[in-house]
């Protein structure tokens, strides 16, 4: 409603005079009471709308009573008069209350309305109830009939397909009744005269009709064998019948299938001369009817050129081996069987080609032709190149000896498994590749560690003959020399190597990685690994211990020489020259003896070094192989290290000798005690001192530079103990007065400054003391008494010093000595 509720009826100024009409459609729709009550009052508020209409556009308030705020006007005010202030009050009354019956009447009207359409609806909801009832009851009956229709329908299909089967069945039955017939017509056609194939039908001598024939053939020939299986079993029962049998049908079978092959593989191989894919393909599907095709796939993998040519196999030699007569090398080899073998698989990837588009099944020809090409071909010429030496009588290292066959061995194993690897990437159906590659080498793998053990050991023995032939060569070259000096040659050229043990360290490694490519199993290389690295332990072993033993003859030569010459001057009283002869040759051996101790720890660093980095990690993963290595590497060693401490004793003998020697023939009686006392007194060292102690500095510059950590300190320690104890017993064959006294704290001096350098705190303190007890030279009898008061230990060293004292007797210190020290008299 656009306009609102509009009353029924002409309306006067009478508020009674016309009752109110209200029609119940203006309720329907948009309903506004405000439109209602707009239209109630309007024609009661005339002046009040034109109070309002003049006041302005644009006030917003339609309906009268919004002009009014608090019971005024809102625009003009209204002029003060004694007239109401607003008459229409009760014509508003009136007519809110007619409009007010009226609504009632209304809306009883309304009511009274709905109460009628609740009954007609409530009675069109039965009726509908039961409408759908009914309709329920009919669906019901449609679905029972449906539910019959479809079990009819499906007993029907189900009859259908019985009747089906059955005709399928019939049809199959007279198909093979009828197959029967030909095959039993056929059949008695070979069960004829033995040998006689000229009556049979046309069908097995039409070339059209080879596949069928075949099939026909082999049908007839199971049946006729099947036959002959079942008369033996009855025989054999008891329940054998009289009566000819099939053993003339299965002769005369096998001899048509046997010409009817040869003529497939005759048309097969003349396909195969003109690359025939097609009818190659075709004859190789009729052939796999016989034995499964076997005989076609062997056959032509038979007629490859490359197993029938025999260029093919002398162009392999040399391809391999080179021109005749040559000694191969194993980087030749090498190249050699990667050419060759490359040519092989591009060969049998062509052969690949041509396989899978002929035959029906090329798997199984590819597991053929792959299995020929390394039972035939690769083993042709691994014969060639891998003569298996004999350990008895092994070729001599100058043609290679047993390190060319194990080489050879390397290279053609590693090369013949990359050509595995190649030969499965192309295919090579269910053949275990792999595995025959390995069987291929199996007579070798066996007896590989005894072989390697042997080689390493020939490499050994011809090292050591070369290094003897060199020494015997240097020698004879020499010409005549005195024997100390001819020893002294001999010794240099046998010296301990470091280069000669590198090389065994290289041949060992070279051998352990042959070990690594033959030995797949983790236990089988632990156990290689270990014998072979057992051979180097004993090479080094035996090697070093050698070399340090002959560094020992040349120490006992020196020291008989020593002998001779100590003899000689009892006898004689001369041969100064022979004494230098004797301190030279000692020197010498000496300094060789500490070259060959450093080249010996040398040696055993490489090795000890060389197992850390490339032979560990091979045993750990087997229990107890480490520590088993590491057993044997320190029982190898000790006897090089026995050798070497004795060698070390005998050093220091040496060199005590010659101190010993230079103190007795340098050392002066009246370097302690000169005659002119009363004079300044000399403050340099005396001539043995100096002597002595240049020596030692010159002998000991090569074991300062040869021994280290505790080896070098057990050795100065020794010796600095050895000095001082010889240097006690050859003072006390002097006798000393005071400015001698002076002297010898002078040689003292030179001697503690020379064994600090030896680093050894024990001998630096013995040293120490000394300087103290020689001080006993130095002081007047009177200070004696107190001079050790604070050294008690040292008293009776002291006391022997004393008696020294060129005034021993004279100013009776012994009576005052004992006096004062009555525990040392």
């Amino acid at each position: 409603m656009t306009e609102g509720i509009r009353a029924r009826g002409p309306r006067s100024s009478s508020v009674n005079s016309v009752p109110l009409i209200l029609d119940i459609e203006d309720f329907k729709g948009d309903f506004s009471f405000d439109a209602l009550f707009g239209n109630l009052v309007n024609d009661l508020l005339p002046s009040f709308l034109d109070e309002e209409a003049d006041s302005g556009d644009g006030h917003g308030n339609i309906a009268g009573v919004d002009g009014l705020t608090n019971g005024h006007l809102r625009g003009q005010s209204a002029p003060l008069s004694s007239a109401p202030f607003f008459p229409e009050v009760d014509g508003l009354l009136s007519l809110f209350k007619d409009a007010c019956k009226e609504l009632v009447d209304l809306r009883k009207q309304v009511d009274g309305r709905l109460n009628t359409l609740k009954k007609e609806v409530s009675t069109q909801d039965s009726k509908h109830r039961k409408t759908l009832t009914e309709i329920e009851k009919v669906v019901d009956g449609l679905f029972e009939s449906f539910a019959r229709l479809d079990g009819r329908i499906s007993s029907v299909g189900q009859t259908a397909a019985k009747i089906g089967d059955h005709l399928q069945s019939a049809d199959a039955q007279r198909e093979t009744a009828s197959q029967t017939i030909d095959l039993i017509k056929y059949l008695m056609e070979f069960n004829g005269s033995p040998g006689d194939l000229m009556e049979l039908s046309a069908l097995f001598s039409d070339d059209s009709r080879v596949a069928e024939a075949a099939s026909i053939a082999q049908k007839l020939r199971s049946f006729a064998e099947e036959d002959i299986g079942r008369q033996g079993a009855s025989a054999a029962a008891g329940n054998a019948t009289p009566g000819r049998g099939l053993e003339v049908a299965v002769a005369n079978l096998q001899d048509y299938c046997n010409e009817l092959e040869n003529r497939l593989l005759s048309r097969f191989d003349a396909a195969s001369q003109r690359r025939d894919l097609s009818t190659m393909s075709e004859c190789a599907k009729i052939l796999s009817q016989f034995n499964r095709g076997t005989s076609a796939m062997q056959h032509y993998v038979a007629t490859r050129p490359m197993f029938i040519d025999v260029e093919v196999m002398n162009s392999d030699i040399r391809l391999v081996l080179g021109d005749h007569g040559s000694q191969p090398s194993p980087s030749n080899v090498a190249r050699g069987l990667s050419a060759l073998f490359k040519e092989i698989t591009d060969t049998v990837r062509k052969e690949a080609a041509t396989i899978t588009a002929v035959f029906p099944t090329p798997n199984e020809v590819m597991a053929i032709l792959v299995q020929r090409v390394l039972e035939q071909r690769v083993t042709g010429i691994l014969d060639k190149i891998l003569a298996k030496p004999s350990l008895m009588s092994p070729p001599p290292v100058q043609e290679g000896g047993l390190l060319l066959y194990l080489r050879m061995l390397a290279v053609a194993y590693e090369r013949t498994q990359e050509l595995a690897k190649d030969l499965r990437a192309v295919g090579c159906g269910d053949l275990d590749v792999e595995d025959l590659t390995e069987s291929l080498f199996s007579s070798h793998k066996d007896e590989y560690p005894e072989h390697e053990r042997a080689s390493l050991k020939q490499l050994y023995q011809a090292k050591m003959e070369e290094l003897r032939a060199e020494s015997q060569q240097v020698s004879e070259s020499s010409g005549t020399i005195g024997r100390s000096k001819g020893a002294s040659i001999s010794s240099s050229l046998q010296q301990i190597s470091v280069t000669v043990v590198t090389d065994f360290v290289r041949w060992n490694e070279e051998a352990i990685t042959r070990c690594t490519l033959f030995s797949s199993q983790p236990a089988t290389l632990a156990a290689n690994v270990k014998a072979i690295f057992t051979c180097l332990l004993d090479q080094v072993s035996v090697y070093i211990t050698e070399g340090l033993e002959r560094a020992r003859d040349s120490l006992s030569e020196a020291a008989a020489l020593r002998e001779r010459f100590v003899l000689g001057r009892r006898v004689a009283a001369a041969a100064a020259s022979a004494a230098e002869a004797a301190a030279a040759a000692g020197e010498s051996s000496f300094k060789s003896f500490m070259v060959a101790v450093q080249r010996c720890g040398s040696s055993v660093a490489i090795v000890q070094q060389y197992f850390a980095n490339s032979i560990s990690r091979l045993l750990l993963p087997v229990d107890g192989a480490h520590a088993a290595s590491c057993e044997e590497m320190s029982t190898a060693l000790s006897k090089a290290e026995a050798a070497a401490y004795k060698g070390l004793q005998q050093c220091i003998e040496t060199v005590m000798a010659e101190v010993d020697r230079l103190l007795s023939s340098e050392q002066k009686s009246t370097d302690y005690r000169s005659p002119d006392d009363g004079i300044a007194s000399d403050h340099r060292p005396t001539n043995a001192c100096i002597r002595v102690v240049a020596y030692l500095s010159r002998v000991l510059e090569s074991a300062f530079t040869a021994l280290e950590g505790l080896n070098k300190q057990a050795f100065l320690t020794e010796l600095g103990n050895r000095l001082e104890k010889l240097l006690l017993t050859h003072w006390q064959k002097f006798t000393f007065n005071p400015s001698g006294g002076l002297r010898l704290k002078r040689d003292l001096n030179e001697y503690v400054g020379f064994v600090k350098s030896f680093g050894a705190p024990s001998v630096d303190e013995k040293f120490e003391l000394l300087g103290i007890i020689a001080n006993v030279f130095i002081v007047a009898p009177d200070s004696l008494p107190t001079l050790f008061e604070g050294s008690p230990s040292i008293r009776k060293d002291a006391q022997r010093f004393i008696q020294l004292r060129e005034d021993y007797k004279s100013a009776k210190l012994a009576t005052k000595l004992s006096s004062l020290w009555p525990s040392l008299s």
